[in-house]
C-alpha cells in the first residue's frame, strides 16, 4: 500500500480525494503508478495525466483553486490566474499546494492520446478513492520516452514486472 502522506509534504489522499470531489478526468502516472504496479522505487512525487475537454478543464481549475496551488519554482510576483482558460493555454504545470507538490500533464513523450490510455488504465482504489492508473505498458512507453537514467531504470523494472505477470497469467 502506498503511504498517505507521498514524501515528506505530499498528502495524497487529500490530493486524490479532491480530484474525485472534484469528477476530474486524470491518470496517475509516475512513479506512484509504477509503485501501483509493484515497483520497488521509492518516489516523492505525483504526476497525472488530464483529459483536456473544457468540462475538464473546468472541474480541475476549480480543485486547483480549492488546493491554493502556486507555479512550483515560479518568481512571486509572476501573474497567473488558475482558470480553464490557462489550462487549455498550456499543458503540464509543476504546482505547489496546501496539499503538497505534484504536476498535471496535458502530455507526456511516449503516451498514446488519452482516450486510448484511458481505456487500457487500471481502474484501482488507494484509500477508498476510484483512481485510473497507466498501465504497465503505458508506463514503460513514458518511462522509456522520457530517457532520464532514473526513468530507463524503472522501464527496465516494469518490464521485468510485466513479463512476471504475463507469465502468471499464462502459465505453461
Amino acid at each position: 500500500m502506498i503511504n498517505p502522506d507521498l514524501g515528506p509534504s505530499l498528502k495524497l489522499r487529500t490530493l486524490l480525494e479532491a480530484l474525485e470531489r472534484h469528477a476530474v478526468d486524470y491518470i496517475v502516472i509516475g512513479g506512484v503508478a509504477g509503485i501501483v504496479h509493484g515497483s520497488a522505487s521509492l518516489t516523492f512525487d505525483f504526476d497525472l495525466l488530464y483529459a483536456r475537454d473544457d468540462g475538464n478543464l473546468e472541474r480541475l481549475a476549480e480543485m486547483l483553486v480549492e488546493l491554493n496551488v502556486t507555479l512550483r519554482n515560479a518568481p512571486p510576483d509572476l501573474p497567473f490566474q488558475i482558470d480553464a482558460r490557462t489550462l487549455a493555454a498550456g499543458s503540464n504545470f509543476t504546482f505547489d499546494s496546501d496539499v503538497g507538490p505534484f504536476d498535471i500533464l496535458g502530455h507526456a513523450d511516449g503516451m498514446r492520446d488519452y482516450e486510448t490510455m484511458r481505456a487500457a488504465a487500471l481502474r484501482e482504489e488507494l484509500w477508498d478513492v476510484p483512481v485510473r492508473v497507466a498501465s504497465i505498458d503505458d508506463l514503460i512507453g513514458m518511462k522509456r520516452a522520457a530517457g532520464r537514467p532514473k526513468d530507463k531504470s524503472m522501464a527496465e523494472e516494469l518490464i521485468a514486472l510485466a513479463e512476471d505477470q504475463r507469465r502468471a497469467d499464462n502459465p505453461g
